[in-house]
Formats: structure tokens, C-alpha cells, sequence
């Protein structure tokens, strides 16, 4: 979703992120070897999230709060479904604008600067991107399990369906419902999972389509 705004994503497949080892800026263990090399890594992401726009992929799944109830879940960490409109966003991996105490995993803040070596929270902790980072737990898959089950349409935008837990919440689905999956490589094919359709495009150019097409029938 936000690499139709220019924004570049982890892809599982290489393993790199902006040709960084992910394991180096995006776990516990490359914090701890080398903070300065993380905290510029996403002092980075955040100045490109400054000058990127929401895409219409994004501006379409706002529209679509105007006849259904929606609610996204997004691995992105970016802030781009907000600024186009969308209501109720859960970011299952964090938001570069926050960041929090490493003394306190609950004392997150609004921050949109650079985090630097020696930024510390009230109690003198350094502070650190608020993003989960690989071996972490996802202190949100619960909810965004329950809205996944409780859904009545499922739709899958731009994801490689390879970054767990993430991946699993497909499975928390009832049978039967309507489910769309947009990506121009798509990793599901129609015969995995029951009334799934594929539509092989760009989520820029694919979500419009398909909420054109829901709007439509609920119309």
C-alpha cells in the first residue's frame, strides 16, 4: 500500500529493508549493537514519511467508510491511511510518528523529530522508535484478530503473506465471506481459501477498482 506513495517496504523475500540487514534495524539485538545505526535508520523513514501523500489506494478505502463499516489493519507504519481519511486504523507493527521509553514499553509519545542517543524518557530511559521489531510481541494481534473474525467482507492489500503473526489473521475469518486480495505478485491463489478473488494490481490502481465494484452492489 505504501509503496505506490514512494515509501520502501520490508519485503520478506530479500530480507533487506532500504539495504539494510532487517535483523540489524528492525530487532532488539541490532538496537543493542548499534542504537546510533537504528535510531538513523528510522530518523530516515520518518523525514521520508514527512514529503510522502496518501496514494489512491488509501483515499479509495476512506471513501469506502461512506457505505460500510471499515476497519484496517495495516503492517505499514506509516500514517497515510489517517491523513486520507480513514477513522479506525490499528498499526499492527507501530507508527514512526510515536515513540516510547525502553524503561516502559507503555509511555509512548507523539513524535514526528529525529530520536537521537541519549533522548530519554522523564525517568532517564533512552527513548526508541515505537515499532515492534522482530522477536517482540504484537501487543495488538489480539484485537486485530477479533476484528478479523468478527468481519463480513476481508479484504488483503500488497502484502507477501509472509511476515508472521501478521499473516495467520486470515485464518480468524468466517467461512464464506467475500474475500479480495490486491497485489500485482499476489502470493494466494483462488483455490487456497474459499470465495477468494485475486485482482493482480498495484493497490493504487486495484483498491479503487474493488470499491467502485462494493459500492456499486451496495448501492
Amino acid at each position: 500500500m505504501s509503496a505506490d506513495s514512494g515509501l520502501r517496504t520490508f519485503r520478506d523475500a530479500d530480507g533487506l529493508w532500504e539495504g539494510h540487514d532487517v535483523m540489524q534495524v528492525a530487532s532488539p539485538q541490532g538496537f543493542a549493537s548499534n542504537p546510533e545505526l537504528v535510531l538513523d535508520f528510522y530518523n530516515q523513514r520518518r523525514r521520508q514519511l514527512k514529503e510522502a501523500e496518501p496514494n489512491a489506494g488509501h483515499t479509495a478505502l476512506a471513501t469506502l467508510e461512506q457505505h460500510f463499516d471499515v476497519s484496517i489493519i495495516t503492517q505499514n507504519v506509516d500514517d497515510l491511511h489517517e491523513r486520507a481519511g480513514s477513522s479506525k486504523v490499528l498499526h499492527l507493527h507501530g507508527e514512526l510518528f510515536k515513540i516510547r521509553s525502553t524503561g516502559n514499553p507503555h509511555d509512548v509519545q507523539f513524535w514526528t523529530e529525529d530520536i537521537l542517543v541519549g533522548d530519554l524518557c522523564e525517568k532517564g530511559h533512552q527513548l526508541r522508535p515505537h515499532i515492534v521489531w522482530f522477536g517482540e510481541d504484537v501487543p495488538l494481534l489480539t484485537e486485530a484478530a477479533r476484528i478479523t473474525a468478527g468481519a463480513d467482507i476481508l479484504i488483503i492489500i500488497g502484502t507477501s503473506m509472509q511476515v508472521y503473526p501478521a499473516a495467520s489473521l486470515i485464518h480468524y475469518v468466517r467461512s464464506g465471506i467475500p474475500k479480495y486480495f490486491v497485489d500485482p505478485n499476489p502470493t494466494l491463489s483462488a483455490h487456497q481459501y474459499d470465495n477468494l478473488e485475486i485482482i493482480t494490481k498495484r493497490a493504487a490502481e486495484g483498491v479503487p477498482i474493488l470499491v467502485a465494484d462494493l459500492v456499486g452492489k451496495e448501492l
